[in-house]
Order: structure tokens, then C-alpha cells, then sequence
């Protein structure tokens, strides 16, 4: 399977698909390339209870609506059949499990190994967002053999875990709802600093008032062009998002007991926070996020954060090479399906741009 594709997009979520549209409107040759078996896999992974944050109303990719009631929240499995028929609406070509092995430079343009083949192009979109390997710390190894861990990618229902008391490390949006659903079953103890919670809970009535100016202020205040933007990009990249559906109030309802300080080892085998506290815990879930290294790509990218060197998913000094779905790329509403639309938009017209530019200067040199 040796071929050349003008842009090769790597990952099938929102993101990619986003990009894949916007080049598809704007003429352009790309391929998708997915590694799990179906488009949509990505969130079928997810925890079972889990829900969008947002409602229907703004979960729409651009070219196609999100069916049903505006005001409901879609399940994951919902997010995922969606996905699947965005990309058939739009006819997107998409190449399922095709994991891309390696990515690095060929010339003016770069080399995709993918399993059964290579192959050249001209660009490529990463667009594989936060699935990075899951950030568990080394400490973790200190704990018991018979305490069950499992990161937050890999939980999905409370079952999953031992009788007896739950640590669950990390408290941003995804650690304070596993933690709230653990409690109903379990002795839980939450841990990890506050990040912080909206004033209003997505389901309630008052937020349809108020949802309208939290998107606007997710999608034009908060972004890397304002000093309140790049301040809140450096918590959300390195400490987690606030608590948006599971509020303080309701941990404490549920007994979930709170210690703001971090996980840093063990003692006898127990996990050990930083204040002193052992907590005497059976299952340990790790909320503490993902490392965002694309081992596959084979260029030196990442900065000194752990991020790519990049503005709006362009890379700095790596022309051809683009992003799409990074946390923060261009303002908190990245992160969500309200503002991927507008970042995939951005890079296709970039691409589109460059491949512009190196044909006038072809015609030129001609």
C-alpha cells in the first residue's frame, strides 16, 4: 500500500472528522486514518454512566445537527453514533483500524507507516486530542499488589471495584463524577486540589439562561489571546477542568470524604497523601489525565510543558505538520464540541493555504 495522499489525518474523533470536512468543502484530497474498528470506539471506551456536558443544542459538528430534544445531555454511546453518522452524511474517507505507526520527515513533506504499507504526503493533522497515554504516576508501584487501580480511561462502572474504601486521585470534572458514583456503593475518599466549579449545574432550568454567555466566554474571552485565556490555559493543560455536573455540595451529600492534598506514595503498601494522610483503601481509580506524547510521531514537536510547539494547531517550526482537538489550541472551547468545529475550520483554511502557496511557487519555478 504505497501511495501519496495530500493530507493524511490522524484520528477519527471530532477533531479529525471536523478537518476532514472542512477540506472536503474546500476541495482538497485527505484521508482519515483511525486504529479502532469503528469511528466512534474512542467514546465507546468511555465510563458507562457518562454524559456530555453540554446539550444537544451546541453538540452539533459543523454540516449536521445533534438529533434529538436540544436541552438533553447525549450518553457516550449516543456521541459515538453520532460521530459514525457524520461521517457517512458527508461521504468522509475514513480508514478504520489503521493505527499509524510512525510519522516523520520526507523531504518538503513526510513519511506515514502505517501497518501493510507507507505512505508520502504532503500534510498531516494529529488529531488523536487527549488520547495520550494515560498519566498514572510512578509512585503508583508503591502501592499494594491486592489494591486494585485503574485509570479513568479504564473504568467503567462501579463493579469494577473491591468492597471497602475507594481512593479516587484527582478532582477535576471526570475524578469528582466517577468519585460521586463510586460513593453510592462505596466509601470514597477524593483527593487532589479544587479546581473550581461552575455556579450552575448544566441540567438545572437556570442554565439555559446562562449557557449561552458561558459558551460565548469559552469561545471568544477565554482563549490564548487574552491574559485571563493564557492564565486558565496553564490550569487546564496541567491541572484539570472545574467541576461542571458533580458539585462540592453533592460529594458531601454522598459522603464522598474531600482531602485537597496530592497522592505522593506509600506507606506499608497504603496510599499516602501529602498532608500524612494513609488511606486504608482496597481500589485506587486514577483521574490524573493523559500524557499528550504522540509517540508516533517521529519529529521533535514537544515543548518544555509536554505540549506541542503550536499556535491554533499549526506548528511552529515544522511546516505541513498540524493539530486539531489539543486542550486549549485556541480557547477552553477547544476542548468541547461547541469550539472543535471552529479550530478544524482554522487549520483546513492553513492547509489549504500552504498547499496554495507551494503551487504558485512551483508555477514560478517552472
Amino acid at each position: 500500500m504505497d501511495e501519496h495522499i495530500e493530507t493524511v489525518i490522524v484520528g477519527g474523533g471530532q477533531a479529525g472528522l471536523s478537518t476532514a470536512y472542512f477540506l472536503a468543502q474546500q476541495g482538497r484530497e485527505y484521508t482519515v486514518f483511525e486504529a479502532a474498528e469503528r469511528i466512534g470506539d474512542q467514546w465507546r471506551r468511555q465510563y458507562e454512566s457518562l454524559k456530555l456536558y453540554s446539550p444537544r443544542k451546541y453538540n452539533g459538528l459543523p454540516g449536521l445537527e445533534f438529533p434529538g430534544d436540544p436541552w438533553t445531555f447525549p450518553t457516550r454511546d449516543e456521541v459515538a453514533g453520532y460521530l459514525e453518522a457524520y461521517a457517512v452524511t458527508h461521504g468522509l474517507r475514513v480508514r478504520t483500524h489503521t493505527p499509524v505507526r510512525r510519522v516523520s520527515r520526507s523531504g518538503d513533506g513526510f513519511l506515514v507507516v502505517v501497518d501493510g504499507g507507507r505512505i508520502t504526503c504532503d500534510n498531516v493533522v494529529a488529531a488523536t486530542g487527549l488520547a495520550g497515554r494515560p498519566a498514572v504516576p510512578r509512585e503508583a508501584a508503591e502501592l499494594r499488589p491486592d489494591i486494585v487501580q485503574l485509570h479513568s480511561s479504564e473504568y467503567r462502572r462501579p463493579d469494577q471495584l473491591p468492597p471497602g474504601r475507594v481512593l479516587v486521585v484527582g478532582a477535576a470534572h471526570s475524578g469528582t463524577d466517577i468519585a460521586y458514583e463510586l460513593a453510592e456503593s462505596h466509601d470514597v475518599t477524593l483527593c487532589g486540589r479544587d479546581p473550581g466549579q461552575l455556579p450552575f449545574r448544566p441540567e438545572e432550568r437556570k442554565a439555559r439562561v446562562l449557557l449561552p454567555f458561558v459558551v460565548f466566554a469559552w469561545r471568544h474571552i477565554l482563549t490564548r489571546r487574552t491574559p485571563v485565556g493564557r492564565k486558565m490555559m496553564k490550569e487546564i493543560r496541567h491541572g484539570g477542568g472545574p467541576m461542571i455536573r458533580i458539585h462540592r455540595e453533592d460529594l458531601a451529600a454522598r459522603g464522598v470524604s474531600r482531602n485537597v492534598s496530592r497522592f505522593v506514595g506509600a506507606r506499608e503498601g497504603l496510599p499516602r497523601l501529602s498532608d500524612g494522610t494513609v488511606i486504608d483503601a482496597r481500589g485506587v481509580v486514577w483521574a490524573t489525565g493523559y500524557d499528550l506524547a504522540h509517540r508516533w510521531l517521529d519529529i521533535p514537536i514537544v515543548g518544555d510543558d509536554g505540549y506541542p510547539r503550536e499556535y491554533r494547531g499549526v506548528a511552529e517550526d515544522v511546516p505541513g505538520l498540524f493539530f486539531c482537538g489539543l486542550p486549549f489550541q485556541f480557547g477552553f472551547g477547544s476542548m468541547v464540541f461547541p469550539g472543535v468545529g471552529r479550530d478544524a475550520e482554522f487549520v483546513a483554511r492553513r492547509i489549504t493555504a500552504r498547499i496554495t502557496e507551494r503551487a504558485k511557487v512551483a508555477s514560478i519555478a517552472a
